[in-house]
């Protein structure tokens, strides 16, 4: 049992970094902060401007969301709820899956818990970092690290347009050929929304990669208030523990 045990450990641990490699290579690191209400709140901004108009998140709850990251019913009303009057609704989109089928020939995937179904905020922080042009695409755009990718670059007004710098390789048969070595900025956008100026593009990923992170979990924020207050109380009760086997053991001493 312990032999197979190890086995599995080993194969998961050879298994993981292949996976991560045939997803397009090494990810962009990113550290998540879901104590941070401020990131999460203009990530939840970004989330609902540029992805909720085809992206759902049905199993957050608007209520749930604004009591979360201190965020009142009424801005709620006004600055996040595009498609429904009611606080307690879901966060879904007016499209129907039939529609963003014939429209992108693949519905959008709902976002509630993607980051846990992508392996967390690395990947998703990389992906949004690595939209190019490619004019041979429908879209305009392609994605190194998710090839072919059906998506837009949706938040290009936010970061510009990046184009692939090109280095020369040989392949396994010794032939010389050309393969994306990085990207880099082409083009800055000809202007930003009033609420992102000023603001740097990679924040604002980490902004909104961070709220996804949270979405996935949101019980997290309540843990690690709970978390807080059990170590406090773990704290006193070790002065306590203390105090007492010192009274019951000064006779012996």
């Amino acid at each position: 049992m312990i032999r197979f045990s190890s086995l599995l450990i080993l194969l998961l641990a050879i298994y993981t970094p292949l996976c991560a490699a045939a997803e397009g290579g090494n990810l962009m690191h990113m550290e998540t902060n879901l104590s941070n209400k401020a990131s999460l709140r203009r990530g939840a901004r970004t989330f609902v401007n540029y992805c909720l108009s085809c992206h759902s998140a049905e199993y957050m709850r608007f209520s749930r969301m604004g009591r979360d990251l201190g965020i009142s019913d009424d801005v709620l009303r006004k600055n996040f709820m595009f498609g429904t009057d009611k606080v307690g609704d879901t966060m879904t989109v007016a499209m129907r899956s039939e529609d963003a089928k014939k429209f992108f020939g693949v519905a959008p995937p709902d976002l509630s818990v993607i980051a846990r179904a992508r392996g967390g905020a690395d990947w998703l922080y990389t992906y949004l970092m690595s939209f190019y042009r490619d004019p041979s695409k429908a879209t305009g755009v392609n994605n190194l690290l998710f090839p072919n990718v059906s998506m837009p670059d949706v938040l290009w007004e936010l970061q510009g347009w990046q184009r692939p710098v090109y280095k020369e390789v040989k392949d396994e048969s010794g032939k010389t050929v050309k393969q994306i070595d990085h990207l880099e900025l082409e083009a800055q956008p000809d202007h930003k929304p009033k609420a992102y100026q000023g603001e740097d593009y990679k924040q604002t990923v980490h902004d909104l990669v961070n709220f996804l992170v949270y979405l996935g979990e949101p019980i997290k924020l309540k843990r690690y208030t709970i978390g807080g207050w059990i170590m406090f109380y773990l704290a006193l009760l070790l002065i306590v523990v203390y105090l007492m086997k010192k009274e019951y053991w000064k006779d012996v001493h």
